[in-house]
């Protein structure tokens, strides 16, 4: 009994100081947090047609175009490269796409935006970015709006097209399912 009594009391100081010394560090809330969009958006429709996975980045004093330059491929937020899944068929600016997921990639412009659908998916923002892997090159309009985002937002509007907003401005993409 006294051995058992020994073994237990080395067992549990043996513990107390394992759990301490293997405690998991965590850092800092994400300066660019992750969010989804969906299509339909209301999460009392379960047939959803399109999922968007992207990082929002703040503008924080700084211009849309330092950190979306026109003319330049975007990751079109922050952090990985935004993911967009269609859960069925679709067509994107009135070419048709395959069910699956893409890497979305963007070239903002000064009347327009070029969205890129490409099938490299899990890379880090654009570096690895190779027009190869492009499946389609679509347009989006942009017009400006009064309210001022302060975080890169994307969301579906009510006929499933893609809406891309940051400062004031909105890029919308067409898309039917």
């Amino acid at each position: 009994m006294k051995k058992l009594t020994v073994l237990l009391m080395v067992l549990c100081t043996s513990l107390a100081f394992t759990t301490d010394a293997t405690a998991q560090k965590f850092s800092g809330l994400d300066k660019s947090p992750a969010d989804i969009a969906y299509y339909p958006a209301s999460s009392r429709e379960a047939d959803k047609s399109a999922r968007v996975i992207y990082s929002r980045p703040q503008l924080k004093g700084r211009s849309l175009a330092e950190l979306a330059p026109v003319g330049k491929v975007w990751r079109t937020g922050a952090n990985e490269a935004t993911e967009i899944t269609f859960y069925k068929d679709a067509k994107v600016g009135g070419k048709t796409i395959k069910a699956g997921s893409y890497a979305l990639f963007t070239i903002p412009g000064e009347d327009e935006w070029t969205v890129i659908l490409n099938s490299n998916l899990h890379q880090w923002g654009a570096y690895s970015y190779d027009s190869d892997s492009d499946v389609v090159r679509a347009t989006a309009t942009t017009s400006t709006d009064s309210e001022e985002l302060e975080a890169f937002g994307i969301a579906f509007d009510d006929d499933g097209n893609l809406v891309m907003g940051w400062g004031t401005t909105r890029a919308t993409l067409p898309i039917s399912y």
